[in-house]
């Protein structure tokens, strides 16, 4: 990937400052995990004229692919629009096609289900906070930098994240596009024997998974509040993962069907991803800052004394500081998987039977980045008419671009390498789905 060499001039050339010129920012390219796109930040007079995060990834066609399949296909198929996430895929496709056929599943399934969730957001979560995202408040270009400094966080997170993948092994059959999910349950319930495998690693990283929250709480974090349109599932005694109701900080409270009627998506010129906002066209937030927003007084008594001592309040709207509430939702995580591990009855069977049937069916569940909807229409066969999918990254794209605005014109004084930085930081609060890479954003600053 080439990197255009900044060219200066323009108002404030030669000693009238940096607030008094027109700074042009250009992401040529950013690499991501599932999609390929490009950013344009316009600034003149520490006003921003222009914030466009621009993705222009061809379409994927999931949904399309999903037409005429069978609808017991669909946890598999789904599985494989996301390799960080593939549960969270699974598990919302899934509770569509229940919803359409419906059935509920029991206590023990749903459990079983939750334990799976958790561990995926063990392993994705790490993977952002430690691998990705930190080395950008400490100065270092990747993680294998950081480490020469801090040789004990990063370990400590390798190993946190393999009890992750050790829990979505044992559970879903691998770490990668599990396969043990099916409409209706599992294809097979794991023994206890299995799970105490998982467990045992889950007890050695707890120690690392507490501490590492004050480590990360030492972090220089740029100060921004943005005033956001919370937006997450919630239920009442417990921190929503695999289901629950849509609820908001206006107090919205839907089931998954009632979705469309609140939400929209539209395409805009410049990306070939969807934006999302409300019926009334406000922009919202998804993801770990909208759940803690929403639902923090349903985490462990643990978790919520560790936010408390990380300085998070009963509200962040800072979104730097989304790391912090990641790291407590690690926490937690480890907490739940190894309450249900203890508290474990296999379910007996593993699944339950799920006849066809016409219909339409809406489900979601909290992917590690936010909310994730499906929604399937069916004949009378089973076969899938219809899909549509509604990932938390492209509802949280505008959202992004507000961030981008303002953090922009906050941060304006800064030199061009260190507002390049402060961009990166910005967008990589969000973890949208980016790629292994750390410093994905290759800016060019153009001074007229």
């Amino acid at each position: 990937m080439s990197e255009r060499k900044p060219r200066t001039g323009g108002e404030g050339a030669g000693g009238g400052g940096r607030r008094g010129r027109e700074r042009r920012f250009v992401v040529d390219a950013l690499a991501r995990v599932e999609g390929e796109g490009a950013m344009t930040v316009r600034l003149r007079g520490g006003k921003v004229q222009e914030a466009q995060l621009r993705i222009y990834e061809p379409p994927r066609f999931f949904e399309a692919f999903l037409r005429g399949r069978r609808y017991t296909e669909v946890p598999d198929i789904t599985a494989r629009i996301c390799g960080i996430c593939p549960v969270a895929y699974q598990t919302s496709s899934i509770a569509a096609m229940e919803n359409l056929c419906g059935i509920e599943v029991p206590p023990a399934i749903r459990a079983l289900r939750r334990l799976l969730y958790v561990g995926e957001w063990i392993e994705s979560h790490t993977l952002h906070v430690f691998m990705l995202h930190a080395p950008d408040f400490l100065g270092y270009q990747s993680a294998l930098d950081m480490a020469r400094d801090h040789p004990d966080v990063v370990q400590g997170a390798l190993r946190l994240k393999h009890a992750g993948n050790a829990l979505m092994r044992v559970v879903g059959g691998r770490e990668i596009h599990p396969i043990n999910m099916r409409v209706g349950g599992f294809y097979r319930a794991p023994t206890r024997a299995e799970l105490a495998t998982a467990e045992r690693e889950l007890q050695a990283v707890f120690p690392f998974a507490r501490d590492a929250i004050d480590f990360l709480a030492g972090l220089p974090f740029p100060e921004l509040e943005q005033d956001y349109e919370f937006v997450a599932l919630s239920e009442p005694d417990a921190y929503a993962v695999e289901a629950g109701r849509l609820a908001s900080s206006s107090g919205l409270d839907i089931g998954p069907a009632e979705y469309p009627r609140h939400f929209v998506e539209e395409h805009v010129a410049h990306s070939t991803a969807l934006h999302a906002h409300t019926s009334d066209g406000r922009t919202y937030l998804v993801g770990p800052l909208a759940r803690y927003a929403l639902n923090q007084d349903r985490l462990s008594p643990l978790a919520r004394e560790a936010a408390r001592a990380a300085g998070l309040g009963l509200v962040c709207r800072n979104p730097y500081r989304s790391i912090l509430v990641r790291a407590v939702e690690v926490l937690w995580a480890v907490e739940e998987a190894l309450r249900l591990i203890e508290a474990y009855e296999p379910p007996d069977p593993p699944a339950v039977e799920v006849a066809p049937r016409a219909g339409v069916g809406a489900g979601w569940s909290e992917a590690p980045r936010g909310m994730l909807w499906h929604r399937y229409r069916t004949d009378q066969h089973g076969t899938i008419l219809d899909a549509r999918i509604v990932p938390p990254t492209s509802q949280n794209q505008a959202r992004i671009e507000e961030d981008l605005r303002a953090a922009v014109e906050r941060f304006a004084d800064l030199p061009d390498e260190e507002l390049q930085v402060r961009c990166e930081q910005t967008i990589r609060n969000y973890d949208p789905c980016i790629s292994c890479s750390t410093h994905f954003l290759r800016l060019a600053v153009e001074r007229d």
